[in-house]
């Protein structure tokens, strides 16, 4: 028998089923969530439906993410947990709820890189109503339900919601309009005036 006559050896077989882990899958699994969020919204959005858009196993997403919540953050690249956030604000104690809650926002914003972050978020969401909505959904659920738990106050979630629009306000009037005087002030000078008020929002009184 010739070389040419030698038995070939078969050709490797192609791999199926699902998509292995890896930087790719990292990423199509991001692209996959935010296709099913925008469907369906953040309450209706699942694990499962997301992993099968991805080519994975839904245990993968629960390797890489944990939970859907934080899947979500990354899909729409928030750069903070809220959850966290909140948590370790109300933790401590209430009478001084509010400097915390000045001290942390201040502290966050003022860091270039997270304030672009934020900023491009908080501009889409303005003018994508896509966006706008599965925000809300995601702090409804996530943030404002259980912090009024927690808070155990009367109008609680209005109050977290109020205490909210303070901060989203200061965002836009000192680092997207540039009011003056509040766009150069010191964040020192700023933090006991917003202080201050969110803790009339959070004491109940």
């Amino acid at each position: 028998m010739t070389s040419a006559e030698q038995p070939q050896p078969p050709a490797p077989r192609k791999k199926t089923g699902r998509r292995p882990g890896g930087a790719d899958t990292r990423r199509t699994v991001l692209e996959a969530a935010r296709a099913e969020f925008a469907a369906r919204g953040y309450e209706k959005a699942s694990m499962r439906a997301i992993a099968r858009a991805a080519g994975v196993d839904a245990a993968l997403l629960h390797h890489y993410f944990g939970s859907k919540d934080r899947l979500f953050l990354a899909a729409l690249e928030v750069p903070i947990d809220p959850r966290v956030v909140v948590g370790q604000v109300l933790a401590g104690d209430r009478a001084t709820v509010g400097e915390r809650v000045a001290g942390f926002v201040l502290q966050l914003w003022e860091q270039p890189e997270t304030r672009d972050r934020m900023l491009a978020l908080l501009r889409t969401a303005a003018t994508n109503e896509q966006v706008a909505l599965l925000m809300r959904g995601f702090m409804a659920t996530e943030v404002v339900a259980p912090a009024a738990v927690e808070l155990g106050i009367p109008q609680a979630e209005l109050r977290i919601e109020l205490m909210m629009s303070q901060i989203v306000g200061l965002a836009m009037a000192r680092y997207v309009i540039g009011v003056e005087p509040l766009a150069s002030a010191a964040p020192a000078e700023v933090a006991p005036l917003l202080a201050r008020t969110v803790q009339g929002y959070l004491s109940g009184n």
